[in-house]
């Protein structure tokens, strides 16, 4: 169990160098030997498995996703992952939003899973594509029509006056698409994060966390690097500090 926090006299500081909380013991590290596989793709999807059938966590695919301007300047929000293959990580969003916007202009992105009841935690960076867009289409259908009404209604990111304005619109477009199918939005629609680089995290107690990195070497890199090792499907792999 963590410390309380340390609340000091200055009310515009809080001091909170006393939280500290206990992950793994070094028995419970997270060596080479314990991968299930050496592509990183399977080794993803076993770790998402367990985390699936953790009573504790509540939302196993939510993650963290960074995009940036052109120019560098970073944001980053929850969303949730809604598949995976060996070509990458899909997502669904609106193209106009800040992400839309950012991915547009720099289609680079890192994702982040942090499952804390497991101790672990998984980086994915890549480059960014638009999926095809039948494949949005399905996917939207499939949806709720509630949640179909809600893409139609948020055209995200955008400033409105209040939330009675979406409640209003919201009402609006349940009575009109109640006996028919509500038409996906053109500005709405999936991505994939096809990656280049796949980090496993495993904290522990010690703070020498466990770090195994998976990485595509870029074309005309064929020799490995110190500490790396080869892996499967083109990508190589080594433990990084902590």
């Amino acid at each position: 169990m963590s410390k309380p926090m340390k609340v000091t006299t200055d009310s515009s500081s809080m001091d909170l160098s006393d939280m500290r909380k206990k992950y793994k013991g070094d028995e419970e590290c997270f060596e080479e030997s314990q991968l299930v596989s050496l592509d990183p793709i399977k080794q993803f999807g076993n770790w998402f498995d367990e985390a699936t059938k953790c009573p504790e966590i509540g939302e196993a695919n939510a993650m963290c996703i960074a995009t940036a301007t052109k120019d560098g300047r970073p944001s980053a929000r929850m969303v949730l992952l809604k598949g995976y293959s060996d070509e990458g990580f899909r997502f669904f969003t609106n193209y106009e939003s800040r992400k839309g916007s950012e991915l547009e202009s720099n289609p680079y992105a890192c994702l982040v899973f942090y499952w804390e009841p497991l101790n672990r935690q998984i980086r994915i960076e890549g480059a960014v594509e638009r999926i095809p867009f039948q494949s949005s289409c399905d996917y939207f259908h499939s949806r709720p029509k509630s949640s179909q009404i809600g893409a139609v209604v948020s055209r995200q990111s955008t400033p409105v006056p209040n939330r009675d304005y979406l409640r209003q619109k919201n009402a609006e477009l349940e009575e009109k698409y109640k006996d028919t199918q509500v038409p996906m939005p053109d500005y709405w629609g999936g991505y994939i994060v096809k990656p280049y680089l796949i980090e496993f995290w495993q904290g522990q107690t010690n703070r020498l966390h466990d770090r195994i990195v998976f990485t595509k070497p870029k074309d005309g890199e064929s020799e490995l690097g110190e500490f790396q090792h080869a892996a499967e499907g083109g990508w190589v792999y080594q433990r990084l500090s902590p």
